[in-house]
């Protein structure tokens, strides 16, 4: 494992103090400073909605500029795509839409060639978003004729990972992000209730299955229930749980107040914050294993990403506690900005896996900057509504 790289501690010093100032109203603490490696380029730290959204150009246009080999039908494309899109609310031109418009016509607008794993159908979450931006109905077509086949003719069966077929059901902790928020848009672009129900209803047979009610995380799938870590404690995956938290943002972006499930996902979602909250390292970032850091001290973007967006969200929503959890997306923030290098290139990205792993401290990858992109979105509401200050 290579070491944090050593030249990033100054800038983050004034990069953590500044975004506790800004977004908690209150001096930061040193200690959480002091620990922290920076990169030069953190201190031009986004404390503001301009120098947020300025960030977020540069890294992805660096995606842009070096587009991933992947196919574009690929999950790591369509997490990478779900952040240009948040990108793309907020930018002041068209281009990040359009490049997703682009992408759509590439594909003709059909999703990954298994029909009935999560994986296949996540980008499908960009085709409903642009449909609900651009009212063009061939961008949901297939996506609609593909979904309703699969409520026609289901996939039943078990969630134990050894079960034949396992992966055409939502049985590891990942399919949260991919699955569900791609029928909860289709239900909103279409009006039709039948593809929400689905997705809640195969949302909570996930959870009964994968949640771990004591520790209020989720298990990546059935093989880790009994593995534990070097210090004896329970195995959960980083960014597997980053993906069930970017999971219950998508979804309660789309459930209405009044739906039956509402509070019970913002139960989940509170609960799992909470515990996230205490496992945040005195750096801002989350490592690869969520009870065992030490095991893994290197630090990971994708993972941190994933978790910046959602308690942006919960502060924005007015779900989670501004004077607790804002600090921490300000560190957060900081150590995420701190790991782009000059030219916009995210660092630190655990690459494709499922479990917690040493890495290569350059790596990176498309759904990494998908998660950064989407933490800067929420960061970047926050600022514009005040709640930054």
């Amino acid at each position: 494992m290579k070491p944090t790289l050593p030249s990033r501690s100054a800038a983050r010093l004034l990069g953590a103090t500044l975004g506790l100032a800004l977004l908690a109203g209150a001096p930061a603490a040193v200690h959480a400073a002091a620990a922290a490696p920076a990169s030069a380029a953190a201190a031009q730290r986004a404390v503001t909605p301009a120098a947020t959204l300025a960030v977020m150009q540069r890294v992805a246009d660096w995606q842009l500029a070096h587009p991933s080999t992947y196919p574009e039908d690929d999950w790591t494309q369509a997490v990478g795509d779900a952040g240009m899109m948040a990108l793309a609310g907020i930018a002041t031109d068209t281009r990040y839409r359009d490049a997703m418009v682009s992408m759509g016509q590439r594909n003709e607008w059909k999703l990954g060639p298994s029909m009935y794993h999560a994986d296949d159908y996540a980008v499908g979450q960009t085709y409903a978003e642009l449909y609900l931006q651009l009212r063009d109905a061939k961008m949901i077509a297939p996506m609609r004729a593909q979904f309703d086949y699969m409520l026609a003719h289901p996939r039943e069966g078990s969630l134990n990972w050894i079960t034949p077929g396992v992966l055409h059901r939502w049985a590891w902790c990942d399919s949260l992000f991919m699955g569900p928020p791609a029928w909860a848009r289709l239900a909103a672009a279409t009006g039709e209730h039948r593809y929400l129900d689905f997705a809640v209803a195969n949302w909570w047979r996930t959870s009964d299955y994968l949640y771990d009610k004591e520790e209020h995380l989720y298990y990546r799938d059935s093989r880790f229930f009994k593995q534990r870590e070097a210090n004896g404690r329970k195995m959960f995956w980083g960014r597997g749980n980053g993906w069930v938290m970017g999971g219950l943002v998508r979804m309660l972006q789309y459930v209405p107040a009044n739906h039956p499930s509402r509070a019970r996902f913002v139960q989940q979602f509170t609960e799992m914050s909470e515990k996230l909250l205490t496992l945040q390292q005195r750096d801002g970032m989350w490592r690869a294993s969520l009870l065992d850091p030490a095991s893994y001290p290197l630090q990971e973007t994708s993972g941190t990403g994933l978790y910046t967006y959602a308690l942006a969200y919960g502060v924005n929503e007015g779900i989670l506690d501004r004077a607790r959890f804002a600090p921490a997306v300000a560190k957060a923030w900081d150590a995420l900005v701190a790991n782009v290098d000059a030219d916009g290139k995210l660092t630190h990205v655990q690459p494709i896996g499922e479990d917690p792993k040493a890495f290569d401290a350059s790596s990176t990858d498309v759904y990494g900057v998908g998660a950064f992109l989407m933490a800067g979105s929420e960061l970047h509401r926050m600022q514009t509504r005040g709640a930054a200050k």
